[in-house]
């Protein structure tokens, strides 16, 4: 009876161990308000008002979770799904990231499955507007009552977002010094039979980034490739214009090739950044076909008083279509805004942008945007 005690005492101090060596979080962000969008082209004009979602951070509902398996290493997971607050439709919740992965104390962690680019995750952290959704930034355009981050392939049209099939690994800072990679595989090859065409559908891609942290600077570095392969097919999907999210994923047989740098330095009453991000889609079939689009931005961000947080940045930019037989067309963008937090983890917003593209005779020339969006974000 004893022994029969001591067992069942001893497997109990086990299995409450193993419950506190594991951790599930809940978490969430909910961002409703009001925005006015006023866009103008060659053709047209046109004012869109309405009570919006998403304006100064995405919505969306997340759990993530690590265990403890000894000896330095932890396993850990997300997922991720993006809400739509004033959707009551079934497709109102997106998968943004789904992956699991492995960490090792001292060297790092790798993760498999949907999520952020290695790009991406360098534009979050050094983004003077927070990667906001509203008109105004080079870095991040946005501004369409339809354009929300959400899905596995979005992107916006200065960089590749995030995607499937994802395989990233991080490492632990050194010296200040940080390497993240990552490397996207998604190919078939099928056999030509009488109902198929058979051939290679292959989506692949990789990235590479390096960051720096000494004191109260950071400077980072990042490049990241996609190529869509489809031998089937002769011609090359490219998009027309940045006028919509444009992905290397729904083409064919193109390469997505996006490069950033960025710097910020924390002066103490204000923080400083400097921001420089190209992106380009060129022809696997003629090189010379491609879409280009580049842009500088400089921006500071600063408590104006223990509850009332202020950002601005001013940018210019420059499109090019299709090698020299297209002209180029030269854009600027400024935005300022503003939070004011009501607590930790609820605050009201005011963001005001615009952005002007020279005219040409292309499609993304002589056009402007200016957008005010109010709100309340909280976080959970």
């Amino acid at each position: 009876m004893k022994k029969s005690l001591f067992a069942v005492a001893a497997l109990s101090a086990i299995a409450g161990a193993a419950q506190a060596q594991s951790s599930v979080t809940v978490y969430g962000i909910l961002d409703v308000g009001y925005s006015n969008t006023s866009t103008r082209n060659a053709a047209t004009k046109q004012n869109t008002s309405l009570f919006d979602q998403s304006r100064e951070t995405s919505s969306r509902l997340g759990f993530k979770g690590t265990e403890d398996l000894g000896g330095g290493t932890s396993a850990f997971f997300t997922a991720e799904f993006g809400l739509t607050p004033q959707s009551t439709t079934a497709s109102s919740m997106d998968n943004r990231q789904t992956f699991v992965g492995l960490a090792k104390k001292g060297l790092g962690k790798t993760s498999l499955g949907t999520q952020y680019t290695v790009l991406h995750d360098q534009v979050s952290a050094t983004d003077p507007g927070g990667s906001n959704n509203v008109v105004g930034s080079i870095i991040r355009p946005a501004g369409s009552s339809t354009n929300q981050e959400s899905g596995q392939y979005n992107a916006s049209t200065a960089e590749v977002v995030a995607s499937t099939n994802n395989l990233k690994f991080n490492t632990e800072k050194f010296a200040g010094f940080g390497l993240n990679a990552m490397y996207v595989q998604n190919g078939k090859n099928a056999t030509q039979t009488a109902t198929n065409t058979g051939g290679t559908t292959n989506y692949s891609g990789w990235g590479v980034t390096g960051d720096y942290s000494w004191k109260k600077l950071y400077a980072t570095v990042a490049y990241q490739s996609f190529k869509q392969e489809q031998t089937s097919s002769a011609t090359a999907a490219i998009p027309t214009s940045w006028s919509t999210d444009n992905t290397v994923s729904t083409s064919s047989n193109t390469t997505d090739n996006g490069f950033y740098g960025a710097a910020t330095y924390d002066f103490g009453i204000l923080k400083a950044y400097a921001n420089y991000i190209s992106r380009k889609i060129t022809s696997n079939v003629d090189s010379s076909q491609y879409l280009k689009r580049s842009g500088q931005q400089i921006g500071v961000r600063s408590y104006i008083t223990p509850t009332i947080e202020g950002w601005a940045s001013i940018g210019t930019g420059r499109y090019s279509a299709y090698g020299a037989n297209k002209p180029t067309a030269n854009f600027n963008a400024w935005q300022l805004g503003s939070n004011y937090y009501l607590s930790k983890r609820t605050n009201l917003y005011g963001i005001y942008g615009q952005s002007l593209t020279s005219s040409t005779t292309n499609t993304v020339g002589g056009a402007a945007a200016s957008q005010f969006a109010v709100g309340v974000r909280h976080t959970f």
